[in-house]
This record gives structure tokens, sequence and C-alpha cells, in this order.
């Protein structure tokens, strides 16, 4: 009995991931209660995402010109290089406010299951980037799952024999979290992880 318009909308930002059709009704009626001008800008911002953002051309993160912000900040330290699997993952980075060295987007992991090998990520490109840089350290930010930790042992064999320093990303207990909680492999990495104070 609904409007199709109405449906359709609501059938397309149910598409999106982590939006069920409730949510995606509350979306769809905001949208219908605001300004005219509210949906016309957003569709606007759609359209432009889809038309303007591309791979940057040197580190594969996403931007609107040849180069990113990221690459084209010249006070960033370019002898430090963290590998990520995603843009997503590389912008969680840049919010810590810690990491001041260029980026390195793989845009996905090792999965032989699902068939995805080197050559469906940016390896290639990683290893010709490193042919004429000044990199002397190479951070692997791959997420500790069974894939993330795949790649990564495979980057490291990869890179070692350059002559590389390839660090790995901490791993274990989280911030406020409590050793009752944890689980056995967390609790392993984060003992075999440990630092002197």
């Amino acid at each position: 009995m609904t409007p199709d318009p109405l449906n359709r909308l609501v059938a397309q930002l149910a598409k999106l991931p982590g939006i069920g059709e409730k949510t995606a009704q509350r979306l769809a009626f905001h949208i219908l209660r605001a300004p005219s001008e509210y949906a016309v800008d957003l569709s606007q911002a759609i359209r432009e995402v889809k038309e303007k953002v591309h791979l940057c051309t040197r580190c594969f993160s996403l931007t609107d010109t040849e180069l990113c912000g990221f690459c084209r900040d010249s006070r960033r330290d370019e002898r430090v290089l963290c590998v990520v699997e995603t843009f997503a993952d590389l912008m969680a980075l840049e919010r810590t406010r810690e990491f001041k060295g260029r980026y390195h987007v793989l845009h996905g992991v090792l999965s032989p299951l699902e068939g995805i090998g080197p050559d469906q990520l940016r390896i290639r490109e990683l290893l010709e980037r490193l042919a004429d840089s000044k990199v002397e350290e190479i951070i692997l930010a791959t997420n500790p799952d069974v894939e993330g930790e795949a790649t990564s042992l495979y980057l490291m064999r990869l890179l070692k024999p350059l002559g590389l320093r390839v660090s790995r990303i901490a791993q274990g207990l989280p911030m406020g979290g409590d050793l009752e909680y944890a689980d056995q492999a967390t609790l392993a990495k984060a003992l075999s992880a440990r630092r002197e104070l």
C-alpha cells in the first residue's frame, strides 16, 4: 500500500551494509520529511562520490586528485610505510594521531578459499613503490585474523630480503579489558608480545 518510489528507496537503502529493513524505512522517512534541498544535496553527494573519488596512484587510498592528501603531505615521514587492508583501516589508524608516516592500501587480504591471491591485491605495486623510495621500515597492520595473519606472513617473506625493517602492529588485550574474559589466543599473544617497562 506504500508508494512505489518509497518502496524503491527503502529497498536501495536496505542494500547498504549494516542496514536492515526497519532502519532503511526510518532513513527513507527521514529523507521524505526533510526539506527538498536535503534530498538534492544527498543525491548530488552520492553522484559525486561515484564520479570523482578514485584510487591514489601511489598508495591506493581514496582521493579525488591524482595523489591523496597523505601522499601530498610533505610533513609525513617517507621512511616509514604502514601497509593496511582497507581504506577504513587507514582511517582508524589516522584517528589515533600517532602514525606520521605514509600508507599503502592492499584492498583486501589473501584468501585462497575465496580465490584471492597476491595478484588480486596491491602487492606488486607495493614492491614497485619500494624499488625507488626512501622507505626504511614497513609496518604490517593487517587484521589479527587468519587471512590477515597469512597476508602479513606472506608480505614479511617478500620484504625481509629487501633489507628493510619489517614490523607488525602489536596484538593483545584491549585497553579497559579484563584478563578474566579474554580468550586464550588473545592472552597468549599478549604474553608473547610483552615489552619491558
